[in-house]
């Protein structure tokens, strides 16, 4: 359900939701200021990222973004502008296949398919993520049901680079094929955490006056298959964050949250790609979703 536009004429259930969500982003955020830590974003620049706006995300944040950044808009490219930036210790992205190094660098040449799986204990937790925050805000749109994905997703790809090309990071934008409603604004990139020996993947997923930010380890099978992993640890190690930005942008609060997930990017059997993704709330298994990747 799109969300309309300000000043426009809602029904009174819309009223009702929004007002609700609006309750719920303040909760949240009085939260992570209460329990969260203080952070200096010029001290702990691999927490700044783009922020979203009060009232819908989508892609509203990116042009905020480049500015900040001093950069400029590039239609397509991929989540990573080379995966051989994730090289250090212990990783080695020279034997990854080539078709999943082909998917990072040129992400918008590659359709996607989608299947989803809730588990029945976590099915509230996403009923209520989708009521109080997707539909409203276009953002972190979970398929709740196996057939509301049955369509696909179209996936669109805007990289943000310096004047001399170089790229400072990508929004993939992914959307339900049958409806058009944003499932994912993400921003992507990499960031080397505080005592780290090599760099994590970033994700930050922005929300009002802040973002949901994920660190990912990279690690690569024997057999070229990704694995990303994003465990429940300690701050400043990989995983995820609440971040609420004061409205000057230069400092805020950053809290840990139970979430943990795992990407497994593989080929089959038939050289056709694959994910695999589990996220996990605390101990509970709470979703998995499996994709099938096909160039274009």
């Amino acid at each position: 359900m799109p969300f309309p536009p300000i000043g426009s004429t809602v029904g009174c259930d819309d009223a009702v939701v929004q007002d609700r969500g609006y309750r719920i982003d303040r909760a949240t955020q009085a939260w992570v200021r209460a329990t969260g830590r203080r952070i200096d974003f010029d001290e702990e620049p691999w927490l700044l990222g783009p922020i979203g706006g009060p009232r819908l995300i989508a892609d509203e944040w990116l042009q905020g973004e480049a500015a900040r950044l001093g950069g400029r808009q590039v239609e397509g490219g991929g989540l990573l502008g080379r995966v051989s930036d994730l090289a250090g210790a212990g990783f080695d992205p020279s034997i990854i296949a080539q078709p999943i190094v082909d998917f990072y660098e040129h992400t918008d040449a590659w359709r996607l398919e989608v299947w989803s799986q809730w588990c029945p204990a976590a099915w509230p937790f996403g009923w209520l993520l989708s009521s109080a925050f997707a539909r409203r805000l276009q953002q972190l749109a979970l398929p709740l049901r196996p057939l509301d994905a049955a369509q696909g997703m179209d996936s669109r790809v805007v990289t943000v680079r310096d004047v001399n090309g170089v790229q400072l990071g990508a929004a993939w934008l992914r959307t339900l094929r049958s409806t058009g409603q944003t499932v994912y604004s993400g921003w992507y990139g990499t960031a080397v955490l505080p005592g780290a020996t090599r760099p994590s993947v970033r994700v930050m997923f922005p929300l009002p006056n802040g973002s949901v930010t994920v660190f990912l380890r990279p690690d690569v099978r024997p057999d070229g298959a990704l694995t990303l992993t994003s465990p429940i640890s300690g701050f400043g190690e990989d995983g995820a964050y609440l971040i609420v930005a004061r409205p000057d942008g230069r400092s805020g609060w950053a809290r840990r949250v139970p979430l943990a997930e795992r990407f497994l990017v593989w080929l089959d059997g038939e050289g056709v790609l694959r994910t695999d993704h589990a996220l996990d709330l605390w101990q509970v298994p709470a979703i998995r979703l499996h994709y099938r990747l096909e160039r274009r």
